[in-house]
């Protein structure tokens, strides 16, 4: 969260506010003493409806959103992006809400880190990262120099590239203070054993699959992201350096160039610009799609009101036609505000079907989200958790396909199984298929939201490449064969089965090809082998 901002007459005032802080102060810990008389201890494993306020460890705290906190997640109310800290529990000592020790002489108009974001007292550090460590939620690591406290259960995500604000849906967020010179080498083990977590095993909602013509049988697809940027994997390359074994070519990324607007700045190793429009032909001349991604880790879009929806349909279309590509691809992350209740939720379903309607029936579309936006609507909906479902249901006829993202997130959580799916497992993208295929409804099957389910062919699931192109969710090949062949025929399935086969899955989706050719393309000739020997 961001400071508070000064008025222009504060600014010039230079009288210190701690007066003002000390009034809030009291208002707040005579609010808490009320609220503490009717509050409930919190217990792991129970269902809150969002609005609900628990007493944990002497701090009242506020659900954010509707959520069951699952022991094996190690999730409690210290969990930000799921609870908000109110005060104390009782109306003992104030809480030392940040007082500045003494009036400190310049009133710099910084005053402490204003979301009060540790509750007292502290917990003590559990040492120095290690990617093989597994922690559970508000285990306090150190990297760099950087403490680091865990928002839920996490294994090899390293904090210093996972790490967000309040509700940004990353594992690790930055947290206030100096490392222990000497970190203790013992973190709290492993996650689990276990969750309970009410399973209503029934995703309940009888899949009501999407008018639209579905694919032969045997169109499985291979799908990987183009860089437009150097990087460890190397320098771009031009796209008809592309292996010929994938189908669907994705561009990443385009640029936000602010009030909606998109620009495209293609990297000079693509060869320059007319041989790229070259080479984008010659690859649709093949058979195959290239399109536009926008978003990525750091990309955003502005879309917050009907101007901003204008700017975005002119320039996306714009960028098409210049340069040739079949539609776009959605990989919008936590920086771009995607959730519950955010203007980009409808303005991006509203910009998407105008472009669709100027460009004409050929229109491809595809989605990215990680699977906390997706499938974790099924754990908490609100915030981040399920803030994909409306925008997938409210363009699911335009939709050609959607390839979560199961990586970088941690273990899912699924009707099937009373405990967190392991990334990079069998059953884990078998389950995670099944809810996209056939629905479910969230939080545990209580509502109140219902996804109603995809056709299988606009159903693919997205992989790293390699040991370097994620921190965390690798699959093997044999691994990945497993799982489309539990989902299309039905064989080698592990714990987790369709009631029926889907045929018709769409494929495979990686990050990325970069990546893949850096590790001498053992991903996709793999694959590729596996997809073509399904139905």
């Amino acid at each position: 969260m961001t400071a508070p901002v000064l008025s222009a007459d504060q600014r010039r005032s230079r009288r210190p506010m701690h007066s003002i802080r000390a009034i809030v102060a009291l208002g707040t810990a005579a609010l808490a003493m009320q609220v503490a008389a009717q509050t409930a201890a919190w217990k792991p494993d129970t269902y809150y409806t969002a609005g609900t306020v628990v007493s944990y460890n002497g701090q009242l705290y506020r659900a954010n959103v509707n959520q069951t906190d699952y022991s094996s997640t190690g999730w409690n109310p210290t969990n930000a992006s799921l609870w908000t800290l109110i005060g104390p529990a009782s109306g003992s000592p104030s809480p030392s809400p940040s007082p500045s020790p003494s009036p400190s002489p310049s009133p710099s108009p910084s005053p402490s880190p204003s979301p009060s974001p540790s509750p007292s007292p502290a917990p003590a550090p559990n040492g120095a990262w290690s990617a093989t460590t597994a922690y559970s939620g508000g285990a306090i690591v150190s990297e760099g120099g950087v403490l680091y406290r865990a928002n839920w259960w996490t294994q090899g995500d390293r904090p210093s590239t996972h790490n967000g604000p309040t509700g940004s849906g990353q594992p690790w967020t930055v947290y206030s203070g100096t490392p222990s010179p000497t970190p203790s080498p013992s973190p709290s083990p492993s996650p689990s054993p276990s969750p309970s977590p009410s399973p209503s095993p029934s995703p309940s909602p009888s899949p009501a699959p999407s008018p639209g013509p579905a694919p032969a049988p045997g169109a499985h697809q291979l799908i990987g992201y183009w860089h437009n940027f150097t990087n460890p994997s190397g320098p771009t390359f031009p796209i008809s350096e592309v292996p010929a074994d994938y189908d669907v070519i994705v561009v990443a990324f385009a640029d936000d160039a602010g009030n909606g607007n998109i620009a495209f700045n293609l990297d000079s190793g693509a060869g320059g610009e007319s041989r790229f429009i070259a080479d984008v032909a010659a690859a649709r001349a093949k058979g195959k799609k290239v399109v536009l991604s926008f978003g990525g880790q750091n990309g955003t879009v502005t879309l917050n009101n009907a101007t901003q929806v204008s700017n975005f349909v002119n320039s996306v279309e714009a960028i098409m036609r210049r340069y040739g590509f079949d539609g776009i691809d959605i990989d919008l992350e936590s920086g771009a505000g995607v959730t519950a209740g955010a203007a980009v939720q409808t303005n991006l379903v509203t910009a998407v079907k105008q472009l669709k309607a100027r460009i004409g029936s050929g229109f491809y579309l595809s989605m990215a989200p990680e699977h906390p936006y997706v499938q974790g609507g099924y754990v908490a909906y609100g915030g981040i958790w399920g803030a994909y479902l409306p925008i997938i249901d409210g363009l699911r006829n335009e939709l050609n396909v959607l390839h979560v993202q199961y990586y970088n997130n941690g273990a899912v959580y699924t009707p099937y199984a009373t405990q967190g799916l392991a990334e990079g497992s069998a059953d884990m993208l078998v389950a995670t298929s099944r809810m996209l295929i056939e629905g479910f409804t969230t939080n545990n099957g209580t509502g109140p939201y219902v996804f109603r389910g995809l056709r299988p062919d606009q159903v693919a699931f997205g992989l790293p490449s390699g040991p370097s192109s994620a921190n965390s969710g690798q699959a093997s090949v044999a691994t990945i064969t497993a799982a489309l062949n539990c989902l299309t025929k039905l064989t080698q399935c592990g714990a987790i089965k369709p009631p029926v086969a889907y045929p018709t899955l769409r494929g495979v989706m990686t990050w990325s090809i970069n990546w893949d050719r850096h590790d001498g393309l053992a991903f996709s000739r793999g694959v590729r082998a596996s997809l073509n020997a399904l139905p």
